[in-house]
């Protein structure tokens, strides 16, 4: 006689069964929009597993006008790289395999893939052949209201204008400390400085003035049109030496010996 499944496994097969009716009309979404030009708004694919968000990007958000702030004259922070001062470099600079990072602060899927991957991102940095290229996006504050992602971006620009150790530091408290994506927590200055009070060192004068004045809010947003215009369209995104990582498998992320050889792969090092 067959048993009635358990609250838990009932859990499970309901979570599942809700990832596979997303990924069934995003399908359909893809297919429609290749079918049918428009410019169509940023979404976002809720896929409801344990709360998982895909964030998906389009070129609408490019439109988008900027505020009072961004519209500020433009104040690049030491430490930034690659063209316009848009990209954040962490490791060898001339390391000869480059990871490239596609995020926004406010997405959920961003934070488990830091939560599980993210210390070894720093570890495949240390011999030196591999040096991460961070390009970070604003595209949520669009879709779910708020101004959280690029407060955020702004002051991780102050924390970059510090040093690229002080950025790394903040952006894992960051992602450590992310607000429901439906809440605006990092729109609130005062509750960014008090974050950065968790990096030793980082709250200088100088970094508590750039963030509460918004003083990178501009190169914020300049970033975030490089990450309109870099053809990704979800975060998060890696890519090493131009070619795609897998991220996820099935409803979880990849652990991190499986990430590794993915990069080491990739980057032509094993």
């Amino acid at each position: 006689m067959a048993q009635a499944p358990s609250k838990q496994q009932a859990k499970r097969i309901s979570a599942r069964e809700r990832i596979q009716e997303a990924q069934r009309r995003e399908q359909q979404a893809a297919k429609r929009r290749q079918r049918i030009v428009v410019t169509v708004s940023a979404v976002v694919v809720l896929a409801l597993a344990g709360g998982v968000t895909i964030a998906i990007n389009s070129a609408s958000d490019k439109n988008e006008k900027a505020s009072a702030a961004e519209s500020a004259p433009l104040v690049v922070p030491a430490n930034a790289s690659g063209p316009e001062g848009t990209v954040i470099t962490y490791g060898k600079a001339d390391a000869p395999h480059t990871m490239a990072i596609y995020e926004d602060f406010r997405c959920p899927v961003c934070k488990h893939f830091e939560a599980a991957n993210g210390e070894t991102v720093k570890k495949l940095t240390e011999d030196g052949q591999i040096k991460v290229e961070f390009h970070l996006a604003a595209f949520l504050d669009k879709n779910l209201g708020g101004k959280g992602s690029r407060t955020a971006l702004a002051a991780v620009g102050a924390a970059l204008n510090e040093g690229v150790d002080k950025f790394k530091a903040f952006h894992d408290v960051l992602y450590a400390n992310q607000p429901d994506e439906r809440e605006d927590g990092f729109g609130d200055v005062n509750h960014l400085l008090d974050l950065a009070g968790q990096v030793p060192g980082l709250k200088t004068d100088a970094f508590v003035k750039a963030v509460t004045d918004r003083t990178y809010a501009p190169w914020a947003a300049k970033v975030n049109e490089a990450f309109n215009g870099s053809g990704v369209t979800g975060t998060p995104t890696v890519k090493v030496d131009g070619k795609q990582i897998t991220l996820f498998a099935g409803n979880a992320v990849v652990p991190p010996e499986q990430f590794t050889a993915q990069v080491k792969q990739a980057a032509g090092l094993q």
